[in-house]
């Protein structure tokens, strides 16, 4: 009752100040529609000259999509663009919702080439039937294969007709592909030298630093865990390579090949002596020097200096 009686008293003296209760609700109301055309204004008057961008996000079809855009709605070019970013299963899930836009050939071709750069499938005509959505299937289970035998994934990828049984082919795909398990691709370069050698020249170390250079092989064709006859092989090959990515250096340092080999080698075991936690009494600078100039006098002292920084800065040149 005394609840009620205050209620009334309440509500006459609002009256009487002008602010009834039904008055302040449509006052407040309307400064809050006010400010919200306010803001969408704003908004369209942001995208003028383009895309209406606030119609489409005002168009979905359920309170369930809400915040949600279709990219149908979007035009072909902006969906292409924002599809472009997924990987290959947030794609095939794509394709359950729009079929047609995440099925685009242009989509699947461009997944294929970003992680497969060299195919010797695309530089023919494609045959009857073909799809890079198959393509890309085909590709990845070939590099599962190889992964698991190399030999094998190899002869998946020709029976396939995706690669050329050509040494020059098979290396241009390794060189341009980053899937391949790094331990089972040294066993398959280890037996196939011809491959070893083709991949060799794809490299081009020109107007590089040695152990810059040293670092970029080793990202491709990754060094044995121990010393051996694979080693000197790959030091041997890097070692002509450079030279004739690099004539007027060598002209210019008075260096050959053997001798490119003794720096390479000394860089290793500088990597090595300097990043073991094993080796507490760590090589000086000048100790190298002496040791590098010992072995390949020919070397200025700057240079070898030089070198000694980069690792020592930089770090391991085989990591």
């Amino acid at each position: 009752m005394g609840q009620g009686l205050w209620r009334v008293a309440r509500n006459q003296q609002l009256q009487q100040e002008g602010y009834s209760e039904q008055g302040y609700l449509s006052r407040e109301q309307s400064r809050r529609m006010a400010a919200n055309n306010i803001s969408n204004t704003s908004q369209r008057k942001q995208v003028q000259g383009g895309i209406d961008l606030y119609h489409l996000l005002k168009a979905r079809k359920s309170k369930e999509q809400e915040g949600f855009i279709n990219l149908e709605m979007l035009p072909p070019e902006l969906s292409f663009t924002i599809l472009s970013y997924l990987n290959a299963t947030d794609l095939c899930l794509a394709s359950c919702v729009w079929q047609d836009l995440a099925n685009d050939e242009l989509l699947w071709q461009g997944l294929c080439k970003s992680t497969w750069g060299h195919c010797s499938i695309y530089n023919k005509n494609p045959p009857l039937g073909f799809s890079f959505r198959k393509l890309y299937m085909q590709l990845d289970e070939g590099s599962l294969t190889f992964n698991a035998n190399p030999e094998e994934g190899v002869h998946y990828f020709m029976s396939k007709g995706i690669l050329d049984d050509s040494p020059k082919e098979i290396a241009k795909f390794i060189f341009c592909t980053r899937t391949l398990n790094w331990k089972k691709l040294r066993i398959y370069l280890d037996e196939r030298r011809d491959v070893l050698d083709d991949l060799v020249t794809l490299h081009n170390f020109r107007n590089q630093f040695l152990p810059n250079a040293l670092r970029e092989f080793f990202r491709h064709i990754h060094a044995p865990e121990e010393r051996g006859e694979y080693l000197e092989t790959l030091i041997t090959k890097f070692s002509h390579r450079f030279c004739a990515c690099n004539p007027d250096l060598m002209r210019e340092l008075g260096l050959s090949p053997d001798a490119v080999y003794v720096l390479c080698y000394s860089l290793i075991l500088l990597s090595i002596d300097l990043s073991s936690p094993h080796v507490k009494n760590k090589m000086s600078k000048r100790e190298f020097i002496r040791n590098t100039r010992r072995a390949a006098q020919n070397i200025s002292e700057d240079f070898v200096g030089h070198l000694y920084d980069n690792i020592y800065l930089i770090g391991h040149v085989a990591a």
